[in-house]
């Protein structure tokens, strides 16, 4: 998931039905001032496709000399800045790895899922070797989501399409959707199977009780699920 600037409102698309009411939503606070003050080096330590047609990439950073970047990784839906070489702006991409405290502090990266744009310093970045340098943000920015917001909910809805999915993978894999109490839907809509990314775990965010429905462009324009998805940019 990419921005050109900083999100100003990290919103997390979901539906519910709560035991008193009909319906609510969750909506993350305002991100911190936009740009950041500090900039560092990390290195890549992997960048592969993420889908069958190559139009995301999964990149990865080696933070393991970056104690402070990790740790100000506290939530799912958190972005990190990226200044790439003669690129005219810089770009926001939300974390899809978990933060390192769900993770038992092991992690010593970060995962991105990255749309390829020619052109763009999205496709500079997806075309670089591990251990090529980047200059990223010192900290992430934004609060991420706010889950706590909706403990009591029966059911929820979670709306993603294309590389918006990167922030879910966050979210799903810091734990989100293991209350036994609250049924968790992922609808996740992409053109066609060859650009809908991280099938390969699937498997694993369903025995965490995530129950996942692909949606097709056909589909959101045709299907049962249009009105649901009509009111949400199709990213790709």
């Amino acid at each position: 998931m990419l921005l050109r600037s900083a999100p100003r409102h990290l919103h997390l698309h979901l539906r519910l039905r709560l035991h008193s009411t009909a319906a609510a939503a969750a909506v993350a606070t305002p991100a911190p001032p936009p740009r950041p003050t500090e900039w560092t080096e990390a290195p890549v330590s992997s960048v592969r496709p993420a889908t069958a047609d190559s139009s995301l990439f999964h990149v990865s950073l080696d933070l393991s000399s970056h104690v402070d970047l990790l740790a100000s990784h506290v939530a799912a839906g958190q972005f990190l800045p990226f200044r790439l070489p003669s690129a005219p702006y810089p770009i926001f991409l939300a974390i899809s790895s978990s933060p390192p405290a769900s993770s038992a502090g092991l992690a010593k990266s970060f995962d991105f899922l990255v749309k390829r744009l020619p052109g763009t310093p999205s496709a500079r970045l997806c075309d670089l070797r591990p251990g090529d340098l980047v200059h990223v943000g010192g900290s992430v920015i934004g609060r991420g989501f706010e889950v706590g917001r909706i403990a009591d909910a029966r059911d929820v809805l979670v709306f993603a399409t294309g590389s918006g999915i990167s922030p879910i993978r966050s979210l799903i894999e810091s734990g989100f959707g293991e209350n036994k109490h609250t049924d968790v839907s992922l609808f996740y809509g992409v053109r066609n199977l060859q650009r809908m990314a991280y099938q390969e775990r699937f498997s694993n965010w369903e025995s965490r009780g995530i129950k996942i429905i692909p949606v097709y462009q056909d589909q959101m324009i045709n299907g049962p699920v249009s009105e649901a998805m009509s009111r949400m940019p199709f990213q790709g």
